[in-house]
């Protein structure tokens, strides 16, 4: 970093910005394997809470490297790199006072702990979506592990690259066992009771 940088306080700052939205800023963190079924939950928790009048953003993925970072690829410093930016832009949001829903493979902890480091204390959420990679694979929504299989791509998590399965997560979400709506419906409820934030509809 250069020495010329100077961080510049601002008159409003994040106590009065998560005041003016009525709400505890947070990231609740998706990770879990390809097709295990992050997207598909932290879309249907971000439609709970914009039901409910909540201020969120969801950060996808895929969707986060058509543009953010899409200079990088999928060895190992790429990853490390990609969630490096991801983190920084949660970290951004929840000082603009909204609720972050990232849903990102994540394979390594130390990036997770990483993230979670660079946040305030008690703003960062970790959820496991839980799946096995025989269920995953058997899902392959996008045909990833069908191409890995072939040879046709590399670093592929579960396959030839790890997933580091968190130590202890904030909360873990079978999806093998839940339908997508009772996947949901437990986030909710979670939200409410460790959380304090209420999700229900106005």
């Amino acid at each position: 970093m250069s020495s010329n940088l100077t961080w510049h306080q601002h008159t409003v700052d994040a106590t009065s910005r998560a005041k003016a939205l009525g709400q505890k800023p947070l990231v609740l963190w998706f990770t879990g394997l390809s097709g295990a079924g992050k997207s598909t939950l932290a879309n249907g928790v971000e439609q709970a809470l914009a039901g409910a009048g909540k201020h969120s953003f969801l950060l996808d993925g895929d969707n986060v490297r058509h543009g953010l970072c899409s200079d990088l690829g999928f060895s190992d410093s790429d990853r490390t790199e990609n969630l490096r930016r991801v983190g920084e832009v949660a970290r951004l949001m929840v000082d603009a006072g909204l609720i972050v829903l990232a849903a990102f493979v994540s394979p390594f902890a130390s990036d997770r702990q990483l993230i979670r480091e660079r946040l305030p204390q008690g703003r960062f959420f970790e959820i496991y979506v839980e799946a096995s990679l025989e269920a995953c694979e058997s899902r392959d929504p996008k045909g990833l592990y069908a191409k890995a299989r072939r040879g046709e791509i590399k670093h592929m998590t579960g396959l030839d690259s790890p997933f580091e399965v968190p130590a202890s997560p904030d909360l873990v979400v079978n999806t093998q066992a839940l339908s997508p709506a009772e996947a949901v419906n437990k986030v909710l409820e979670w939200l409410e009771k460790e959380v304090g934030l209420d999700a229900s509809a106005d």
